[in-house]
């Protein structure tokens, strides 16, 4: 029991929390590409899911870190107005996207079924999930990962029930699966409002002050967040354009596999940010630079057995989660394609965070605009030379190696370290770790013996 006990702390609660999301998304995406009527119609999924997420990152991206940032550690006055107001603003964003969503309805003459589908219940659904958004956020603030575990494991989980009852009803159609979306979204808000963890009756106490003070914070972070995420979804909106909604399947499964790797990098983002804040207020340049160095190292080396053994077998894992019409499509070797660059992905990410954390968020903006500029160019290049989607998939080599340059350039202005610094902590660290465990279940074992 003492060995469970320490094993369940906050840094595994965020671990399982960070991979409950991607995990069942996956899930319930291998369903979709298995069982949807048409490949046309998981290719309109896999657009409203870009579109939808799109909103909801600029969402996040102007609310999160502002209401975590005012609201931990405060007097319950303070986090009820930070809170409260956090409401407004979030609902300020919805009906400015209810606006330019209801003109686009308007004006859209022409579009397929699917897409006027998408046009009519996009504001809708997306005020659906603002309740369980906030509960998130607050409970982040909080520390509460157990009830942010349970928060996304009800919305995911969810979702994952409904997809299933549809494919044992023989329904899985693209309008009832926005059905679904709706009300599954719909039932989670009402369960994170019923328990008080959203806290909607703190809207009372905003205040115009609070409402600007997030403002203001935000409208730094969401350029950011909004560039990140149109870094990753500028492939499928370039491939809308360019070819059949039945090849977004093609290329957005492999895309999805990469949050297998996603998963270790945010709880590990999750837990290393307040021990990077710390050292900034403490005026420890050199402990964040340890912080820094330690996690894009320990990350490095352990993604990089993994991304040799996911290279070797992708076929036979697109095959087992996504069905036989993926298995030998060109969906195998674009992922492979992705484990070029995958090792690059923990030193970019945390070249990212520490440019915020260290007070350098315009920085941070600038790497992922460039990151941006040189994924569209390169993928207009790629299918212009290749006139497939090979030519996307290679694009996003130079786009991570621009990535990494340019935050590697930046940060070296402030803090001290070298390339070859995050590749040998990287490694001590994660052999130091290896050994413990494995020390410890020798230990246990003896003991019982």
């Amino acid at each position: 029991m003492p060995f469970i006990q320490k094993l369940i702390n906050k840094h595994t609660i965020s671990l399982a929390s960070n991979a409950i999301m991607p995990v069942l998304g996956m899930a319930i995406l291998a369903l979709m590409a298995r069982y949807l009527v048409t490949p046309g119609d998981f290719g309109d999924y896999i657009f409203f899911l870009v579109l939808f997420t799109l909103a909801d990152t600029f969402r996040t991206g102007f609310l999160q870190t502002a209401l975590i940032k005012y609201y931990a550690g405060t007097s319950p006055e303070r986090s009820a107005n930070v809170a409260g107001s956090a409401w407004c603003v979030g609902l300020m964003i919805i009906l400015g996207f209810a606006i330019g969503n209801l003109i686009v309805y308007l004006f859209c003459f022409g579009a397929s079924q699917n897409m006027m589908m998408i046009l009519k219940w996009f504001s809708i659904i997306f005020l659906s999930t603002l309740p369980t958004a906030i509960a998130g956020w607050i409970l982040q603030a909080e520390e509460r990962f157990d009830k942010l575990f349970l928060v996304q494991l009800i919305n995911q989980g969810g979702f994952f029930v409904f997809i299933l009852l549809l494919i044992i009803l023989h329904r899985a159609t693209f309008q009832n699966v926005i059905y679904c979306y709706f009300l599954n979204n719909l039932i989670s808000s009402i369960v994170t409002t019923s328990l008080g963890w959203s806290r909607i009756k703190t809207i009372g106490s905003k205040s115009w002050s609070s409402i600007k003070e997030l403002a203001h914070f935000g409208k730094f972070s969401v350029g950011t967040s909004i560039s990140s995420y149109l870094l990753r979804s500028s492939d499928t909106f370039i491939i809308k354009m360019m070819f059949p909604s039945s090849l977004l399947g093609v290329y957005y499964i492999p895309q999805r596999l990469m949050e297998i790797f996603e998963i270790p990098l945010r709880a590990f983002i999750a837990t290393a940010l307040p021990t990077m804040s710390a050292a900034v207020h403490r005026d420890d340049k050199k402990y964040v630079s340890y912080i820094m160095k330690k996690y894009a190292g320990m990350l490095t080396i352990a993604l990089i057995p993994v991304a040799i053994g996911a290279f070797l077998l992708a076929d036979l894992v697109i095959g087992l989660l996504f069905g036989k019409t993926y298995q030998h499509s060109d969906a195998g070797n674009i992922f492979r394609i992705f484990m070029c660059f995958v090792m690059l992905l923990p030193i970019d990410r945390f070249f990212g965070i520490t440019l915020d954390i260290i007070g350098k968020p315009q920085l941070n903006m600038v790497k992922v605009f460039i990151m941006l500029t040189v994924n569209v160019i390169g993928d207009f290049a790629g299918i212009f030379i290749f006139h497939n989607l090979y030519g996307v998939a290679i694009a996003s080599i130079f786009t991570f190696f621009s990535g990494a340059i340019f935050g590697y350039w930046s940060l070296k202005k402030h803090l001290n370290f070298s390339v070859k610094d995050i590749f040998y902590l990287g490694y001590i660290e994660l052999t130091e770790l290896i050994t413990m465990l494995y020390n410890k279940v020798r230990k246990k074992e003896t003991g019982q013996f």
